[in-house]
């Protein structure tokens, strides 16, 4: 399928998002579609499938011109589009989330769940994924999860696939699985538009590629003909002399410790401890513990044994609040369920774990709040019109600004960041990265929970690697390499360096 889309403009409100964007998609290509968070490519995509109707523009599809009423009809029409935030129903099955909407039925009129079974069988083999059908989809892991999602698009037999950062939730060996059924499908003429912060795997898959910038095209070149920092200037406008900022970091004393941490089934005697201004990276495979560690330490799920103790003293954190009381802040990985309430503003999301500071009297203090809210949103840099819109009208990137923002208010000792880079644009990375430099050396010790193994070696001064729920190994920075943590993480020979 070939698909040109010419001069195409859309505004909502004030707020013009697209001025002006063209776009072209060969027949059997992996074009790659980049931008800072913000830029207009999921605003140009969801043109494209019809959730949004153009305000002036073409789209040809096939020479034709094509406008599609819903992202149903752009469906029936070949073209799926597998969004960022995962579109499960948790509490449906494995069989009914890959058919939702499109059930087969005998002729009778009933459900033909043998026949259902065996394409989603098949289509999962392909895949080279192995999953229960009965199973509830809410059981499952986001990486389980994501190719229930590249499933449900392949069994509609797509000409288009869009993919919307389709790798923010798999595993290395479940990426290597995907690419494989992406040049697969090129082969069978596919097209694939290719949504991704993540600029290795860009260079690795894609043919094509077309970088935005303030709702606008800046280029579109080959991938052969490019490179990594002509990509990043064009997204930013500016020049990104290092990915990662220097760190010099100053340790204070130990704030934080954890001693034999224990929860059945899940991780078993784990030990270790963080230094005022300090980054701890945790590095391992999606399932080995690090974020189910994570909760545990701030209360979200209880230990069955260990010791948690802040600056040399027992902490009873028995749930969040018991947390954020004692300065511990959490980012979660799920910033959509977990992290953000979409349907209430900027600033309510920013103020709400600061609440008592505003209140004095019982009574929130509007001018206060108001002015931590906005010194917030400035230092971050989230982009806004106003604190008081909704959360779920911000891009991904500018949501996780408004988290870090909420956590920092806090005043954090400790500041626990599980993936904070996922789904989010170079530029910001950048910005997210300083930030923590200023952290830390305002004495905030940082545990970094991240599957970028790059940004854990770029970021952390100490790194512990988790396999299978036991501390496989730790390495002081000078040490590490992805070599060394990827031996730990597969439970290889142990490359230990304890030198905390």
């Amino acid at each position: 399928m070939h698909i040109e889309m010419t001069d195409i403009y859309k505004a909502f409100g004030q707020n013009q998002v697209l001025s002006g964007v063209s776009f072209e998609l060969l027949e059997g290509e992996v074009h790659a579609l980049m931008g800072e968070n913000g830029a207009g490519k999921s605003t140009l995509m969801n043109v494209l499938t019809g959730l949004h109707k153009l305000d002036s523009g073409t789209i040809k599809v096939n020479g034709h011109d094509k406008y599609f009423s819903d992202p149903k009809e752009a469906e029936k029409h070949g073209i799926a589009f597998i969004h960022q935030e995962l579109n499960i129903w948790p509490e449906m099955s494995v069989l009914e989330n890959l058919f939702i909407g499109r059930e087969l039925s005998t002729k009778l009129g009933f459900l033909n769940n043998k026949k259902m079974k065996a394409l989603a069988n098949a289509q999962l083999h392909k895949l080279g994924v192995s999953l229960s059908l009965e199973k509830e989809a809410g059981l499952l892991g986001s990486g389980q999860q994501q190719m229930i999602e590249i499933a449900k698009a392949l069994m509609i037999d797509a000409k288009v696939i869009i993919m919307d950062e389709p790798t923010a939730a798999l595993t290395d060996k479940e990426v290597t699985k995907l690419f494989h059924v992406i040049q697969s499908l090129k082969k069978n003429g596919v097209s694939i538009i290719y949504i991704s912060h993540r600029m290795e795997e860009i260079f690795t898959i894609c043919d094509r590629i077309t970088v935005m910038r303030d709702g606008k095209t800046v280029d579109t070149k080959k991938i052969s003909n490019t490179d990594f920092h002509e990509v990043v200037k064009k997204m930013v406008g500016r020049e990104l002399t290092e990915r990662y900022p220097e760190r010099h970091p100053k340790l204070g004393d130990v704030v934080f410790e954890v001693k034999n941490a224990s929860k059945k089934r899940v991780f078993e005697n784990i030990s270790f401890h963080v230094h005022a201004g300090e980054i701890i990276g945790i590095s391992g495979l999606m399932g080995a513990g690090r974020t189910e560690l994570m909760r545990a330490i701030f209360g979200l799920d209880p230990l069955d044994r260990g010791e948690l103790l802040i600056n040399g003293k027992q902490a009873n954190i028995k749930k969040p609040s018991d947390a954020v009381q004692k300065r511990i802040g959490f980012i979660t990985e799920n910033r959509k369920d977990e992290g953000l309430i979409l349907d209430t503003s900027i600033r309510e999301n920013i103020a709400l774990p600061n609440l008592v500071s505003f209140s004095p009297n019982g009574w929130i203090d509007q001018k206060r709040e108001h002015e931590f809210v906005d010194l917030l949103i400035k230092r971050l840099t989230i982009k806004t019109n106003s604190r008081d819109i909704q959360a779920r009208s911000l891009s991904g990137g500018n949501q996780q600004k408004v988290v870090i923002a909420k956590w920092i208010g806090i005043g954090p000792k400790v500041l626990i960041l599980d993936e904070p880079t996922r789904g989010v644009d170079v530029g910001a990375k950048r910005e997210i990265y300083q930030l923590m430099n200023e952290l830390t050396d305002r004495g905030v010790a940082i545990l970094m929970v991240s599957s970028e193994l790059p940004e854990i070696l770029g970021m952390s001064d100490r790194i512990l690697v988790i396999h299978e729920g036991k501390l496989s190994g730790e390495l002081l920075r000078k040490d590490a390499t992805q070599e060394r943590i990827m031996t730990l993480a597969t439970g290889g020979q142990s490359y230990e360096n304890t030198n905390g």
